[in-house]
């Protein structure tokens, strides 16, 4: 499969650390962004193979990302897995509506989160 890129966008540092570690344990190049803005530059400067999108975030939740680089020529068949702990229903509705591709929960499972990039990488 050669090496992807992967975006993690997440505020929380620790959850980005234990991403970005089950990532490149997986052999993935990745980009790394604490925040909404600075997920959407990146995307943008630098087209990942995948993202991995937090949904809550203090500037500009990752629903509103999401709705932004699906709706960008140059971004907008990148695959986008949402990480949330947003548990309530019709969350999962929402969030699949606004144009990620995939959804888990947290905590986060690494069995589930490598399996699922697996399948939108491939």
């Amino acid at each position: 499969m050669g090496q992807k890129v992967i975006l993690i966008v997440e505020d929380n540092i620790k959850n980005l650390r234990l991403v970005n570690d089950i990532m490149e344990s997986q052999g993935h190049q990745t980009l790394q962004a604490s925040s909404g803005y600075e997920g959407i530059e990146l995307a943008r400067r630098n087209k990942p193979d995948l993202i991995i999108m937090d949904i809550q975030m203090p500037d500009i939740d990752g629903i509103q990302v999401t709705r932004i680089l699906k709706h960008e020529q140059e971004t907008s068949t990148i695959p986008i897995i949402a990480l949330t702990a947003m548990a309530m229903k019709g969350d999962r509705e929402t969030i699949i509506n606004a144009g990620c591709d995939a959804y888990l929960q947290k905590p986060i499972r690494f069995d589930a989160l490598i399996d699922t990039v697996k399948q939108w990488l491939k």
